[in-house]
């Protein structure tokens, strides 16, 4: 069986427990708490490398393992693999319609514990993919201050009422809009515009019902884009991001990263 420790060096491996849910949670860092939730297949080393960032940013990482083989490599096998064996779970909601993922719960508990223990003006959170709504639910509470949606691509599915949907009941979406609107926060998505897993007509629904508390990076992936961008281009902040000064994936995630510092570590 091969080895997938080396990815996670450095980390602090522990489990935690909420209603009836057992998962591994992988963290590193001091200051404020950020949740980073993979995308599929699982906590690979792209998500990781992402997590190591947010840590040099001064805040402690929270990195759960919801499914997949912690450190273990991107491969679109297992991504296909480890997704149908998701889509089944109880745990995730990646069809329905008007309900919240059981698994944000349980990511909204973990959040609040990470809060009680480090500290700071409340938390942060950044879904991908598969789980690229979650944070937008764990808003719920008044601890999370920093929501982040990468690619939010659930609900799945054909029909236009999929493609708009924000993955979360309805009651949830207006508690968010009450926190937006009330309280100031603001959530930050991120997309490639050609990207079809996550519809333009999700981040519409998102514009129409927040106004300005949401903050759209829709990056061009167009024919013709200026910086080579491929059609299938997805993940913004891990295997699609472009290390090179000034390319938009990596302005993206410096955003992304600022977005947790301004509202996490206020004055720093």
């Amino acid at each position: 069986m091969a080895d997938h420790s080396k990815a996670l060096a450095g980390f602090e491996e522990s489990e935690f427990t909420h209603d009836g849910f057992t998962h591994r949670v992988f963290r590193a860092g001091s200051g404020p708490a950020v949740i980073v939730i993979h995308e599929a297949p699982g906590l690979h080393p792209d998500v990781i490398e992402f997590g190591r960032h947010v840590v040099d940013a001064g805040l402690t990482v929270f990195m759960p393992s919801l499914f997949g083989t912690p450190g273990k490599e991107f491969s679109m096998r297992y991504a296909l693999r480890s997704l149908g064996r998701a889509c089944v779970t109880r745990e995730f909601t990646a069809f329905a319609l008007d309900r919240t993922s059981p698994a944000i719960g349980w990511l909204r508990k973990l959040a609040a514990d990470a809060h009680a223990e480090c500290g700071g003006p409340g938390v942060g959170a950044i879904g991908m993919c598969f789980t690229g709504g979650f944070a937008l639910g764990m808003m719920v509470d008044e601890a999370m201050l920093a929501p982040v949606l990468s690619q939010p691509s659930l609900p799945t599915g054909p029909g236009r009422k999929r493609k708009a949907a924000v993955g979360i009941s309805d009651d949830d979406f207006n508690r968010v809009k009450q926190r937006v609107a009330s309280d100031g926060v603001c959530v930050l998505g991120l997309r490639f515009s050609a990207d079809k897993l996550v519809p333009a007509e999700r981040f519409e629904t998102l514009r129409r019902e927040l106004g300005d508390g949401f903050i759209a990076v829709e990056i061009d992936s167009g024919p013709g884009n200026p910086h080579g961008l491929g059609k299938r281009a997805h993940s913004v902040v891990t295997r699609d991001l472009v290390d090179e000064p000034g390319h938009p994936t990596l302005v993206a995630r410096d955003q992304v990263i600022e977005f947790f510092r301004e509202r996490l570590l206020p004055g720093t």
